[in-house]
């Protein structure tokens, strides 16, 4: 895991994208944010680039390509397995469906997203604190 490596996230509303630029920006996060709307060109991302994220936040309900089937295919690939880049679902809903699912293809956690803005920026802080805390294999070329 890449703690310094950008923050990946697959969202397709743009007043969510938007309100968490607004809480990495309160948080002071200094990774690079990188959005992808669209699941498919997030994968290809992925897969193509030599970037080592240090996060990935997917939401689940996206057209084309859901979120879980991106998690089976990024958890499908060795070489982003081995990268052991966090996945968390970050999502508006929490059907039992959804969350049994996400947890049997290995995802790291599932969130559902608050409300309000001050209760995102406190899911936020602990999502990254937690991670900047985690210790992970290092990624061996």
């Amino acid at each position: 895991m890449n703690k310094k490596g950008p923050i990946i996230i697959i969202e397709d509303d743009e007043d969510d994208q938007l309100l968490l630029i607004e809480v990495f920006k309160r948080l002071t996060i200094t990774n690079e944010i990188i959005f992808f709307e669209d699941p498919e060109e997030a994968l290809i991302y992925l897969t193509s680039s030599d970037v080592e994220p240090f996060i990935v936040l997917s939401d689940i309900n996206m057209p084309k390509l859901s979120g879980l089937e991106l998690r089976e295919k990024v958890h499908a690939n060795e070489s982003l397995r081995l990268k052991c880049i966090p996945y968390l679902f970050f999502t508006t809903s929490a059907e039992q469906q959804h969350v049994i699912d996400a947890y049997s293809k290995s995802v790291q956690g599932f969130f559902v997203k608050p409300i309000s803005l001050d209760k995102l920026e406190q899911m936020m802080r602990k999502i990254i604190d937690y991670w900047l805390e985690c210790t992970s294999p290092d990624y061996v070329r």
